[in-house]
């Protein structure tokens, strides 16, 4: 995590702490940054090679982006739509977020587009534990998933639970892990 000396070392040094942050996006993958001595209250978070700007004074950003484009070869996408699976809705007065198009894809992709959904992300009545009767013929499609469905936490912390459950079995996926998933993904389906 970055310490709080590093994001007080402000608008000056920022060229500085971009020049770290190569190595720091390796260990973390999203990094936060508060830039609030000389710019208002500007936000600045860092996803590998892409960077969201907010700030509540308008000068910030365009700060912000000026000194970025003197150290590093940038390129504005404008109003930021699409981040991480998230959609972005934009109005004068408010600001909607939705994963509703990443949740489509990962329904499209697993062949789930039309079966029915269910109220709730587990079955109470299932016991999920290692090395359960037949294992997984492509665990690989199990970890491939889990990490996909590590994203919509963001917009439904209500699977976070079962997220956390069906991920402790990687090691030892059985098919009853698998409908696990296979159940979390309905339940995303109905509150898509």
């Amino acid at each position: 995590m970055v310490s709080s000396s590093l994001l007080e070392l402000g608008l000056e040094n920022l060229a500085m702490l971009f020049n770290s942050l190569v190595c720091l996006a390796v260990k973390q993958i999203i990094q936060f940054f508060n830039v609030t001595r000389v710019l208002g209250c500007t936000y600045l978070v860092v996803y590998v090679d892409d960077i969201v700007l907010t700030s509540n004074v308008h000068h910030g950003i365009s700060q912000v982006k000026q000194r970025l484009c003197q150290y590093f070869q940038t390129k504005d996408l404008g109003k930021l739509r699409y981040f991480l699976g998230i959609e972005v809705t934009q109005s004068n007065t408010s600001i909607v977020i939705s994963q509703r198009k990443y949740a489509l894809d990962i329904l499209e992709e697993t062949g789930l587009m039309n079966s029915k959904f269910v109220d709730t992300p587990m079955d109470s009545n299932v016991k999920l534990l290692p090395n359960q009767w037949e294992y997984l013929l492509d665990p690989e499609k199990y970890r491939r998933l889990i990490g996909k469905l590590n994203y919509p936490i963001v917009t439904h912390p209500d699977i976070s639970f079962a997220i956390n459950v069906v991920s402790q079995f990687l090691n030892s996926i059985c098919e009853d892990h698998w409908n696990a998933i296979i159940h979390i993904l309905k339940y995303i389906k109905g509150s898509a």
